[in-house]
């Protein structure tokens, strides 16, 4: 069965300019209901993830000025939104939701998580949109429980994963991958185990190509037992945010790709959704979709 991270609190109402991103986060499952290829019983609400499992992955200053609502102001700005707990709650539910995503990734093939990809969120710090680092969170998760001992993270968002990579720089355990957008945000980038850096205006065949010839090669080497896949859709040419020239066809080809790869080695995936920024709400959330309709019919 295919399981699907999903709470309402994901699409919590944040001040103007930044509430437009959010309304994905409702509208993507009410499109695969509608469509049917899930139903109700596909979708699960996950808990906030504990205090204890987040320390194995950000600093406790950093955690205990996120959970008081005593970040400093030059530090919430970094983040982009002003700190409440309702903010920092919705995080704990996304960490947590990525967490239960393996469970079932292991039992399924794969699992999804509404909202996550919240990359950019160091051991020490939150930036871009994020406060905690969803898959990080989880991936140490894994290792700490003995569920996994090798770990690829294949990140596809337009934006450099350098928070991820920070916070693995010395866990030779888990492989980072970020193929990202060059000079797009994060401009200080971290070093991930391998930076793809693109070029602005790189098309979907010169994207694919890259990909084809790169993800084999570091399955093949790595042997991961667990990969962590976030599919953001910025790289879409529509992207307010995105500065590549990728169809939401050749989009879709790159989740099949991938997806297919991680069912050919028979290595459970967990899929966090990351960035979308397109002017067209209806580009976003059918790119997103494309990932789970890719997904239905690769393992179920």
């Amino acid at each position: 069965m295919l399981k699907i991270a999903f709470d309402p609190i994901y699409a919590h109402p944040l001040p103007e300019g930044h509430r437009f991103p959010m309304l994905k986060y409702e509208l993507i499952p009410g499109q695969l209901l509608h469509e049917g290829v899930i139903t109700p019983d596909n979708l699960f609400s996950p808990q906030p993830v504990s205090e204890e499992i987040v320390l194995w992955t950000h600093d406790r200053a950093y955690w205990e000025q996120l959970r008081d609502l005593t970040l400093p102001p030059k530090e919430q700005r970094r983040i982009g939104f002003p700190l409440s707990a309702r903010l920092v709650e919705r995080e704990l539910r996304i960490a947590q939701g990525t967490i239960d995503g393996c469970h079932y990734a292991m039992e399924y093939g794969i699992a999804f998580n509404v909202a996550g990809g919240t990359h950019h969120a160091g051991s020490n710090w939150g930036e871009g949109f994020c406060l905690l680092n969803d898959q990080a969170i989880a991936a140490n998760y894994l290792l700490k429980k003995g569920l996994a001992k090798s770990i690829l993270i294949i990140d596809l968002d337009v934006h450099q994963g350098n928070g991820t990579a920070e916070i693995f720089e010395h866990t030779p355990a888990v492989f980072t991958f970020s193929m990202h957008g060059d000079k797009n945000f994060p401009f200080r980038k971290e070093r991930s185990d391998l930076d793809v850096p693109l070029a602005d205006d790189t098309d979907g065949e010169t994207f694919l190509k890259i990909l084809t010839e790169t993800l084999p090669k570091l399955i093949t080497e790595q042997k991961p037992d667990f990969i962590f896949y976030l599919s953001g859709v910025d790289i879409l040419a529509t992207d307010k945010l995105g500065k590549l020239k990728v169809s939401i066809a050749d989009c879709k080809a790159r989740d099949q790709f991938v997806l297919s790869q991680c069912k050919l080695h028979n290595i459970p995936v967990q899929v966090s959704m990351g960035g979308g920024y397109s002017t067209d709400i209806r580009d976003i959330v059918e790119a997103h979709c494309n990932t789970y309709r890719v997904a239905n019919d690769l393992y179920f």
